[in-house]
């Protein structure tokens, strides 16, 4: 049986405080339990994977394994890319063989990972990742690998296939394909999910997520990138549980928020998160003014900026988490340089940088954001003012400033959102176009002190 892509597109735009546009549908849960079942084995004849489609190292690492008297399976998000006729970015294994075994077979592998054991193949550019099949836990020794409100500390237990393909997070990633006879093994209706276009946990939804609450930004995230619905039972309890995203580190959920939003899919991922009220637990000061947007521009800034990292991802341009926390955090960083302003008598750029620094303290204590990336954003926000003053002494080298392109793009955004900048936003435009006379000619017609500041200046009270 051949699984293709669907074309028709099941949700539609979230509605405040609703969920019910992106579920569709109602199947049971799988239990562990109906893991002891033997596997739907689905022949070569009856499904669409072929090798060519499969990279050269994944296929080098199933045939070596196997020879060496292995079980060895491509499993999870490759076989379901490859199933659903899209291109896999990386593919992974499945074995028998323990970390150690892997390694000797491998001289060009290596050891990670401290939770679970892991081996890193090398080809060149390509990493395939090799696990060893893991087993559930059950009992006293569920108990000591878990906290109080059931996360898993620990998950270094070994198995078999069956055993790992209860494991699994979601049924769709819980097919096996292997190269002795090129069949597919599914243990969990997956094949049948591919086709309805459901995303379905394995096992007790809310015991899977208290066990990782990160599973809930992997719901969405998938959901979002294959089009896919949530079935009922997955979507039910990520509203009770969301708050568990607090105790993730935020390191974490830095990674976790780049696979949401910077990975071709991030305004689906942006409007599922927000109709599962996940977001605010990864941006608590932006989710606030999104709350409170009664004329609709933050919405249409934040949702503006995902369009746009789509398109530049298709297009196969660059993009920077940088630029992109610069959108998600200038919401709280504008309200915060307004209460400044009104409340002391300071330069407009010390006010900025203050404010920007209080939001991005408090936004590093949900989702962490490298150097780096807040120092460009920081940037960004700065040349804000400088872009809006239109100076005629240093317009010029604005041009050549190397943040000029990023903070430029960023003052296109608010204006298409609707703040009052497109004056400047289309000066800019024109005046990057100009050639050199033109620009003279630009700078000339310029008021001669630029624009004014913003609000008045407050006089400091002469002391006697």
């Amino acid at each position: 049986m051949a699984v293709r892509p669907r074309a028709q597109c099941y949700y539609t735009q979230p509605t405040s405080g609703s969920t019910t546009a992106y579920i569709k549908g109602t199947i049971d849960i799988v239990t562990a339990d109906a893991q002891a079942a033997p596997p739907m084995v689905v022949p070569r004849s009856e499904h669409n994977i072929s090798r060519k489609n499969i990279s050269q190292g994944a296929l080098k690492v199933l045939y070596r394994l196997n020879e060496a008297g292995h079980e060895a399976y491509l499993v999870g998000g490759g076989v379901r890319d490859l199933l659903l006729e899209s291109h896999p970015k990386d593919f992974d294994v499945a074995t028998s063989a323990k970390p150690e075994e892997v390694r000797a077979l491998f001289g060009n592998s290596r050891l990670i990972g401290r939770r679970f054991r892991l081996v890193h193949v090398r080809f060149g550019r390509e990493i395939v990742e090799v696990a060893t099949f893991r087993a559930g836990q059950s009992g006293d020794e569920a108990a000591e690998r878990t906290t109080a409100d059931g996360r898993l500390l620990s998950d270094n237990v070994y198995g078999t296939l069956e055993e790992d393909a209860a494991r699994r997070d979601f049924t769709v990633n819980s097919l096996y394909y292997g190269v002795r006879d090129f069949s597919v093994l599914d243990f969990a209706g997956g094949l049948q999910d591919l086709e309805g276009g459901q995303l379905r946990l394995i096992g007790d939804p809310e015991t899977r997520y208290r066990e990782d609450p990160v599973r809930i930004l992997r719901a969405i995230r998938f959901a979002a990138k294959l089009d896919f619905d949530l079935s009922p039972e997955t979507a039910q309890p990520i509203a009770g549980l969301s708050h568990l995203l607090s105790d993730i580190p935020p390191a974490r959920l830095f990674d976790e928020v780049l696979k949401l939003l910077m990975s071709g899919h991030g305004t689906a991922s942006f409007e599922r998160l927000r109709a599962f009220d996940v977001f605010r637990f990864l941006f608590p000061g932006t989710n606030a003014h999104l709350s409170e947007d009664p004329q609709g521009i933050v919405t249409r800034l934040l949702t503006q900026a995902m369009i746009n990292t789509d398109a530049r991802l298709a297009a196969e341009k660059p993009v920077t988490p940088g630029f992109l926390f610069a959108a998600l955090l200038w919401p709280p960083v504008q309200a915060a340089e307004e209460k400044m302003r009104e409340a002391e008598d300071s330069e407009p750029h010390t006010i900025l940088e203050r404010a920007a620094a209080g939001v991005l303290a408090a936004q590093i204590q949900s989702v962490s954001l490298p150097r780096r990336f807040s120092q460009m954003a920081r940037d960004i926000w700065a040349m804000q003012s400088r872009l809006e003053r239109r100076r005629r002494k240093d317009a010029i080298a604005l041009l050549g400033h190397p943040r000029f392109r990023a903070a430029y793009d960023f003052l296109v955004l608010r204006a298409e959102a609707g703040e009052p900048v497109s004056e400047f936003a289309e000066w800019w435009t024109t005046f990057q176009a100009d050639d050199p006379e033109g620009r003279e000619l630009a700078i000339k017609a310029l008021p001669s002190g630029g624009r004014r500041r913003r609000g008045p200046r407050r006089r400091r009270p002469r002391v006697a």
